[in-house]
């Protein structure tokens, strides 16, 4: 089953998760840093519900097998490049693992069982269109998980260790 979809509104990255010791309880009480990312999560997960029951009944099921999640964040534009040409490439804040957890989070006992099961990602952060509103386009789709992805070796180091 491939799963496709758009959630719109801002992405919120994934916080850090602090632990709290309350006087009198005998456990932590756990949050999450960004308290956001709680709406941003469900809004995720309501649009997945929503494609998921799009799909013909017979493909409505929850993914068991190895999944390839592409997700494109179109951020919103800062106020300085509301009229004139922008790079399309977004390189403020969030940071962009911290926007994949949030949403893989969010997508889990939805689209697939356990978020362990994401064994490719395809990800890019941009500025949404001067006309468009902030989005996240996501596909969630099975893949082999057999054939690794070709990374080339790292180039040489620039210097010798008789230059040192």
């Amino acid at each position: 089953m491939t799963l496709a979809f758009t959630v719109y509104g801002v992405a919120q990255p994934k916080g850090n998760m602090r632990a709290l010791q309350v006087k009198g309880m005998k456990f932590p009480v756990v949050t999450d840093s960004n308290r956001s990312v709680k709406s941003w999560s469900q809004l995720v997960a309501q649009a997945a519900s929503d494609a998921i029951l799009a799909l013909p009944p017979g493909a409505r099921t929850v993914s068991d097998g190895p999944v390839r999640l592409t997700i494109a964040f179109y951020m919103p534009r800062p106020k300085k490049f509301q009229r004139r040409g922008v790079p399309a490439a977004c390189i403020t804040s969030p940071d962009l693992d911290k926007l994949i957890r949030a949403v893989g989070d969010a997508l889990e006992a939805v689209a697939y069982r356990n978020d362990s099961q994401v064994v490719e990602a395809v990800v890019g952060k941009f500025y949404a269109a001067i006309d468009d509103a902030p989005h996240a386009d996501v596909r969630v789709e099975p893949t082999s998980g057999t054939e690794p992805v070709q990374v080339p070796p790292a180039p040489l180091p620039l210097f010798q260790e008789s230059d040192r």
